[in-house]
């Protein structure tokens, strides 16, 4: 029985990471449409940042769930 509600839990978890993985992915993108579309450099230079941030994560969630499928 503990056997079944550790395997569920992994489930549950990947499913979760995997979700994360997209959201990421979507504010990345996001993020980099805005950036382009702003005139202000200083917030041109924000959007960047706030990207580079989500791509970072997406990264890093990504790389954990190659390793760990």
């Amino acid at each position: 029985m503990q056997a079944t509600q550790t395997t569920s839990i992994q489930a549950k978890s990947l499913t979760i990471l995997e979700d994360q993985l997209q959201h990421e992915f979507l504010a990345c993108k996001k993020a980099r449409f805005y950036a382009q579309q702003m005139q202000d450099a200083q917030l041109r230079g924000v959007a960047s940042q706030i990207a580079d941030a989500h791509c970072q994560r997406y990264d890093r969630l990504f790389n954990y769930l190659n390793a760990h499928a």
